[in-house]
């Protein structure tokens, strides 16, 4: 079997995923225009795009996978999917349909009218990753003043911002790893001293977890809602003996320390070698037709 990883970049754990595929699987990282020309009907292909640096939206490629679907090529993380996590909007209407937990989600475009202060909120772009340009805005008077400094950023005026109610910092989250409905990795990040982010890319630190059955549930319905096929799930203790979901990551990266009951790069590529086998055609979520609304929740 071939399989190829879909993506712009040649990530650790993209190798690490492409090393541990099983025996008899062919598994190469090829770019969107290179899967293009090289996957024929009966081969797979999984989507790892990721959002662009300049925060602007998916990198180049969601063509491709739809390309390759039409052509019978197997598309694990399809175009729809990788929409559904990385265009937070997005998130927030699929997990909303699926009954899940998440903070409440608007958008706010350039010039658009300025919502009544409620309180707490973080402002965030629509796509984002790394932790980067993310504000939390305790009063109206900050919340008003970040928001007339994002007035000439590119992302802002290409899709708005994302502006959603604060979930109380505690300081660390639940990251778990879904392949193929299964959870093969989880990590806790703890945030760095001073910061309330937990992203890696901003000093914190991974530290290991085994999350419980309920957390674990909770990672593997949001990736069904999202079909999603592999993906990261962040968790926040919700303060009752729960978690909420605060975000997706459709091309999580994930190091060694996410072991669970195995090497979660074994583990992956296992559940998604299975996956591929299984694959019958299906539809995308139906908030892919609707990418362009951006009504609030």
């Amino acid at each position: 079997m071939l399989f190829a990883l879909v993506a712009q970049r040649r990530t650790a754990t993209n190798a690490a995923l492409a090393a541990a595929a099983p025996r008899g699987v062919d598994a190469r990282i090829l770019t969107p225009e290179q899967a293009s020309t090289t996957l024929l009907p009966g081969t797979v292909a999984l989507g790892r795009l990721d959002v662009m640096v300049g925060l602007d939206g998916v990198e180049d490629g969601l063509w491709a996978l739809g390309s390759l679907a039409a052509r019978g090529v197997v598309v694990l993380n399809r175009a729809g999917a990788l929409l559904a996590a990385h265009d937070k909007l997005l998130t927030a209407k699929v997990l909303q349909r699926a009954g899940l937990p998440h903070p409440r989600t608007r958008i706010l475009h350039p010039g658009g009218q300025v919502p009544d202060w409620e309180g707490p909120l973080v402002v965030k772009p629509r796509f984002g990753s790394w932790g980067r340009d993310v504000e939390l805005c305790e009063d109206e008077i900050t919340f008003r003043r970040h928001l007339h400094a994002l007035e000439h950023r590119i992302w802002f005026q290409r899709h708005g911002a994302v502006l959603q109610e604060l979930v109380p910092p505690s300081g660390f989250d639940l990251r778990i790893v879904v392949a193929g409905g299964t959870a093969v990795g989880a990590i806790s990040r703890v945030a760095a001293p001073g910061e309330w982010r937990t992203n890696i890319a901003l000093g914190g630190k991974r530290v290991p977890v085994e999350p419980s059955p309920e957390a674990i549930e909770l990672a593997v319905r949001a990736a069904d809602a999202a079909g999603a096929d592999l993906l990261g799930v962040d968790l926040l203790p919700d303060g009752a003996g729960g978690h909420t979901i605060l975000e997706l990551n459709g091309a999580v990266e994930f190091t060694y320390e996410y072991r669970l009951d195995r090497d979660p790069f074994v583990a992956a590529a296992a559940e998604l070698t299975r996956a591929a086998f299984a694959a019958t055609p299906r539809s995308e979520p139906d908030e892919l037709a609707a990418a362009g609304s951006d009504g609030g929740l």
